[in-house]
């Protein structure tokens, strides 16, 4: 904990350390250098290719810097056309998804640990990209040259194959999110980037859910652990590591974690469906005690 903690908030840009050790919640023995090996020679290969891209005006889109198009449509080819890796459309909420050593084995994956890979890769190839945290579907930045009257971004879609989107795409994308793209907020998602711990939170929440809906109770508190280790004001993960304490039948941790999500949680005046929660959760909390006073 102490290891993915450091790696995981450090400023170092790395993000594959701290993906493969989330890989041990269900690969406990996993050696991280060969998969960390195998990054770097998949970076040393994609440099070549980013290097010879071949600038071509007259195929670029209006307003797209020719270079950067080059460069992101190179690497495109490498890992997507050459390489296959693919988006896993069929199997969407296996947890193998959420692992990096099985991307990099299977070649498949969801948006967030696809768009993970490429930028490891587009790290040691020398092309800055960067992540967004769009709500629903986890996208990539290629930035334009700044001072170019064309230097549009270029937004990447690991999960499609690196697919370049237009603006109405991500609002399409927006709207199948279900939220509403009349304040702008499409804009308002592309700006800016999502930083490390940001990313790594991402992962881990979909690897949560995922353990939930499989009903792998031990798997899915480890994973809040980290959660909690990447963000610890997530006061919502203290909840969620006491109830799944109760699932397991740690009535100690439970009561531990529950009691002090009702005491951060209980500033300012909280709106009816805070207050529902609140009065279950301390419904737990007092059968909790009494198991507990009874185990003593």
């Amino acid at each position: 904990m102490r290891a993915f903690t450091h790696a995981a908030l450090s400023p170092d840009p790395d993000l594959a350390i701290a993906a493969l050790m989330i890989a041990r919640v269900e690969h406990p023995h996993l050696d991280a250098g060969p998969y960390l090996d195998q990054l770097d020679a998949l970076g040393r290969e994609a440099k070549l290719r980013v290097a010879a891209a071949i600038a071509m005006p007259g195929d670029t889109p209006a307003r797209v810097d020719p270079d950067r198009y080059a460069r992101v449509l190179a690497m495109n080819d490498y890992l997507f056309g050459e390489l296959r890796f693919v988006g896993n459309h069929t199997h969407y909420e296996d947890p193998r998804n959420s692992f990096l050593n099985e991307v990099l084995d299977r070649r498949t994956g969801i948006p967030i640990t696809l768009a993970l890979l490429y930028m490891e890769v587009a790290r040691r190839a020398g092309l800055h990209v960067e992540g967004i945290n769009f709500p629903g579907h986890f996208l990539l930045r290629c930035p334009g040259r700044r001072g170019l009257p064309y230097s549009e971004d270029l937004i990447i879609d690991a999960y499609h194959g690196g697919a370049l989107l237009s603006e109405a795409a991500c609002r399409e994308l927006l709207r199948r999110h279900g939220e509403d793209e009349e304040d702008g907020s499409v804009s308002r998602h592309l700006h800016g980037h999502a930083t490390k711990p940001q990313i790594l939170a991402r992962m881990l929440l979909n690897l949560k859910r995922t353990y939930v809906s499989m009903m792998s109770f031990p798997q899915a508190r480890d994973i809040t652990e980290l959660l909690i280790a990447v963000n610890p004001s997530a006061i919502n993960e203290l909840r969620d590591r006491g109830l799944l304490a109760y699932h397991l039948k740690d009535f100690s941790a439970a009561l531990r974690d529950l009691q002090t999500y009702l005491r951060l949680s209980s500033t300012g005046e909280p709106d009816e469906t805070v207050r529902e929660e609140h009065a279950q959760i301390w419904e737990h909390v007092k059968t909790l005690r009494r198991r507990v006073a009874s185990l003593n």
